[in-house]
């Protein structure tokens, strides 16, 4: 899924790939998903796109924006994958949109469960992407301990700390899939009461959050997703779905997996105790 590491990374390859290429044309869906959501009529979107040259691209939170002239963008959310293709030959046959460019290259845009491409003219008119463009990234220094501390006492509810840091989208982009090891490496268990945890462990969580998704993302992302041309990441996830069966990395017992909050968390039953 498309999080914090997985957005900034696409956003620089197609920073550097994709700029100055020019649209010579868009494809429709050739396998209408009832969960692929657009902005307006997917088949007008060859008026904004055709003849466009795209100028650069923006990652933050679970969006990647790509910028044309004329103030056009075209933005994926969580569960939209993205793919480069040097020849429209090499493209999956089955996509909910593409976009072709005068040099004969092309970007696929494909939905699995659920995903949004929106297209449209200037600012985008859905309330988790402007949340997430004024929002301050971990990956970034303002995101420093006072700001994680206002983040932390945003509710009066003792929420859990999943429910704390990835619902709600109270910091964008942090999802449950970066989430696990977060929480390994913080020592912290998902299902704890944020009342529980003391300074030091606060700490320790701050400090996790920014060193785990800073290295995610300078290793291309998580090896559970991949980037523009398909690639998984670089980055050798700790606690997921590749690793259930591998013992726990600091003591060696079983890893358990449980649902909780509408998605699998993983978790070392010794080293995050409850």
């Amino acid at each position: 899924m498309l999080e914090i590491p997985e957005s900034k990374v696409i956003s620089l390859q197609a920073g550097k790939i994709l700029e100055k290429k020019t649209v010579s044309e868009v494809q429709t869906a050739t396998r209408p998903h009832k969960f692929a959501f657009y902005n307006g009529d997917p088949g007008e979107y060859h008026r904004l796109l055709e003849g466009r040259q795209i100028i650069s691209s923006n990652g933050h939170g679970m969006f990647v924006d790509i910028l044309f002239n004329d103030d056009i963008f075209v933005t994926i959310g969580d569960g939209t994958n993205i793919r480069y293709y040097d020849s429209v030959d090499q493209s999956p046959e089955k996509h909910q949109l593409m976009i072709v460019f005068h040099d004969g290259t092309c970007i696929a845009f494909t939905v699995a469960m659920y995903g949004g491409i929106w297209v449209y003219r200037g600012e985008f008119d859905n309330p988790y992407h402007r949340g997430s463009i004024k929002s301050i990234s971990p990956l970034e220094e303002a995101f420093d301990e006072i700001h994680f501390n206002s983040i932390f006492n945003s509710t009066a509810k003792d929420l859990s700390i999943k429910a704390l840091l990835a619902t709600e989208q109270r910091i964008p982009g942090l999802g449950n899939g970066v989430l696990q090891d977060i929480l390994f490496n913080a020592g912290i268990h998902p299902r704890r009461k944020k009342s529980t945890l003391s300074d030091f462990e606060k700490a320790e969580l701050y400090h996790s959050l920014k060193v785990t998704l800073n290295k995610m993302t300078d290793m291309g992302g998580r090896d559970t997703e991949k980037d523009l041309l398909g690639n998984a990441g670089g980055y050798k996830t700790l606690l997921s779905k590749n690793t259930l069966k591998d013992p726990c990395p600091n003591c060696g017992n079983a890893i358990v997996k449980e649902a909780y909050l509408g998605g699998a968390i993983y978790f070392c039953p010794v080293c995050q105790g409850l």
